[in-house]
């Protein structure tokens, strides 16, 4: 006689978030090397920390609004209405320093939608998560209602690929 597969559940659960910032394209071939701006959507997956599927006694891997507080706080201090530059952007940096007041987040990769997704998972979140119990499985990054980028965490997490107290932010205000 066969024995059934063994089902396994893994709980997750999803917090959107929405930030307003500008941003250029370093070296883009179009109309995005312009310097413009976007009302982003993000969605952050969340899953228990090293794979369990514990809940806390009312029943969740974390409540939502734990995820908004830390997530959101990190995007409202760095991103929300600022222009997010590529650090090999020296033109563009060195115009974006004219204008008073200015705030501006220095990426160390291009700010695409895909680079974004992928700072927020590899470094924003381990950082404001940690202490929760969990970790960000996705993010993904929408420019607008129809087009995002999608980061994934494939297999263990890792340290992040930069510090997260190493970009540069100016707000002069």
């Amino acid at each position: 006689m066969l024995t059934p597969p063994q089902v396994v559940t893994q709980l997750s659960l999803i917090r959107q978030l929405r930030f307003c910032a500008g941003h250029r394209l370093y070296r883009h071939e179009s109309k995005c090397a312009f310097f413009h701006g976007h009302n982003y959507r993000v969605d952050v997956e969340v899953v228990a920390a090293a794979g369990s599927n514990e809940v806390d006694a009312v029943g969740r891997i974390v409540d939502f609004s734990l995820i908004k507080q830390r997530l959101l706080g990190w995007l409202d201090a760095h991103w929300d209405h600022a222009f997010l530059i590529f650090e090999d952007d020296t033109n563009a940096l060195e115009s974006i320093c004219r204008v008073v007041p200015t705030k501006y987040f220095v990426m160390p990769w291009n700010p695409t939608a895909e680079n974004m997704a992928r700072y927020l998972l590899e470094v924003v979140a381990p950082g404001v998560l940690t202490d929760l119990g969990v970790m960000a499985r996705q993010v993904a990054v929408w420019e607008t209602e129809e087009s995002c980028a999608v980061a994934t965490c494939v297999g263990d997490p890792v340290s992040p690929s930069v510090p997260l107290g190493s970009a540069v932010i100016v707000d002069n205000r």
